[in-house]
């Protein structure tokens, strides 16, 4: 065997779903090494304003009187990503989740809520508009992290604008929070902090160990059950966006600095299997006076527009939908960003968009930045955006008389349930007919890539022979996202990294894990 500097039975990289895996093999009686590449734990997931979790029929759903049943919602998860991803790891992923809430409900350190969010996707069969497929963690108090209070990630204000980090925890932070509460308490299980995993160790064709960067210094870590990459994308990494086709630029992605891909590229070393390497969670992005458009949502008002000075997209979509539309219209050669927002002076000059992740700083700034612009009529602030005058006008117009009409009869706003979900089951359907005209500046931003190492629904890791490389797992955005191409439910990201990172350590227990 080669030589270690420590062997534990678990290796870890990534501290986001990651961490799932981290917990079960601690409480499976395994000793475990969790490596952070950052100063903070938490990844993307700790990013996350709600931190749901998509997890059909779980316990906290049946306790609210879901309806639900397994069937219906692998019914239309299928429906959704049809055969884009292997059926028995769709299986995996909606038959098991309500067993991992109810494997955590166990422990009184993790209390969840229902917080009703429709699914992304409202005409497909077996959607549920009443959103009673989402949970969240309950807020948690800083003070009960024990050693690991205060080095929780985010909120995204206190990375990009340096406010405090509030003491208590909400959302994604909650989740993570709850996560280090428990580990605290099981004495074999090691986190470290600035520590990058940088390359597998390999004997007898096993991956039986890694190389970890721990503050800068090469670290060998022996794992005598297996490593779990769960170390999120690879969406601050340009080089690799590139080679892969990535749309977009890593300054708009809201995923953790920390996601470069280092511990993909490990793997790749090994012969590792790959997929959907040019796609990333997607959405559009308010364009921010640091020159970054991060993700945006619950619009109130206002239509997008493209270099035509025409409406391509329903508004009130779910993001990664309207993230999609975007790309076409950029591939199409119909877009280039910024694009604009076009709304009016009901709500004044800023823009309607209440939910803009990261905070706006002062209006000054942008209109200084040339991000938000105003005019008297349409046709003037055609000119100010660089959009054809009538066009623009006759966009407006007609997008005024379906508001009247009651219907959007060319993109269905209004038409799913989602899109109702922040107008209280309303029409978001909002006339743009008091001057003066706005327009906010939009880029395409994403939440992380979502294209990784192909997994069977062990979350074993395959070769490109389709065969598991032994010793290795994967999960997460290091993981080929299960839902393929699409974004089925608002929780769906981080509900599969912890499955898939909860199963591999039950694998690498000796736990089995098919299909329930």
């Amino acid at each position: 065997m080669p030589e270690f500097d420590e062997t534990v039975d678990v290796v870890v990289a990534g501290s986001g779903g990651g961490i799932t895996g981290a917990y079960t093999a601690a409480r499976e009686g395994l000793s475990v090494v969790l490596a952070e590449a950052t100063d903070k734990f938490g990844g993307t997931t700790a990013y996350s304003g709600g931190g749901g979790m998509w997890f059909p029929c779980n316990p906290v759903l049946q306790r609210a009187g879901s309806d639900d049943t397994l069937e219906k919602a692998l019914n239309y998860f299928h429906s959704v990503i049809g055969d884009r991803t292997p059926r028995d790891l769709q299986e995996t992923y909606i038959r098991r989740g309500a067993g991992l809430i109810e494997y955590l409900e166990a422990d009184e350190n993790f209390t969840f809520s229902v917080l009703p969010w429709p699914d992304y996707y409202g005409k497909a069969p077996d959607s549920r508009g009443d959103g009673l497929r989402h949970i969240v963690a309950a807020p948690i108090r800083g003070e009960r992290l024990g050693p690991y209070a205060g080095l929780v990630r985010g909120p995204l204000d206190n990375d990009r604008l340096g406010t405090p980090a509030p003491e208590k925890l909400f959302g994604g932070r909650a989740l993570i929070g709850r996560f280090l509460a428990a580990l605290s308490g099981y004495p074999d299980a090691a986190l470290y902090r600035n520590a990058e995993l940088t390359d597998l160790i390999v004997h007898d064709n096993r991956v039986v160990g890694a190389v970890v960067q721990r503050d800068g210094a090469p670290v060998r870590i022996g794992a005598r059950r297996g490593v779990l990459l769960a170390a999120g994308g690879f969406e601050h990494n340009d080089q690799l966006r590139d080679r892969y086709g990535v749309p977009g630029d890593s300054a708009d992605s809201m995923g953790c600095t920390g996601n470069t891909g280092a511990a993909l590229e490990a793997a790749l070393r090994l012969g590792a299997a790959t997929d959907l390497m040019d796609q990333a969670w997607w959405s559009p992005g308010l364009t921010h006076p640091d020159g970054r458009s991060a993700f945006a949502l619950w619009f109130t008002g206002g239509v997008f527009v493209n270099q035509s000075g025409r409406r391509f997209v329903n508004e009130s979509a779910a993001y990664d939908r309207i993230g999609r539309e975007i790309i076409r219209e950029m591939q199409a050669g119909h877009l280039s960003v910024p694009f604009w927002m076009v709304y009016d002076d009901r709500e004044g000059a800023v823009p309607p968009v209440k939910a803009t992740n990261v905070s706006m700083v002062d209006a000054e700034e942008y209109r200084n930045a040339g991000l938000w612009r105003t005019a008297a009529t349409l046709a003037e602030l055609a000119e100010v955006i660089g959009v054809p005058a009538d066009n623009l006008e006759q966009t407006i117009a007609r997008y005024n008389e379906m508001v009247a009409a009651g219907a959007d009869a060319d993109f269905g706003r209004g038409d799913e349930p989602y899109d109702r979900a922040f107008s209280a089951g309303e029409s978001p359907l909002v006339p743009i007919d008091q001057p003066p005209f706005h327009a906010a500046a939009f880029g395409l931003s994403d939440l992380g890539t979502k294209g990784g190492l192909l997994t069977d629904h062990r979350a074993r890791v395959l070769d490109r022979t389709g065969a598991p490389i032994a010793g290795l797992y994967a999960a997460g955005n290091t993981m080929a996202a299960v839902s393929g191409t699409t974004y089925p439910g608002g929780g769906n990201p981080i509900g599969a990294s912890m499955l898939f990172s909860h199963l591999a350590a039950l694998d690498m227990a000796g736990i089995d894990v098919s299909p329930a």
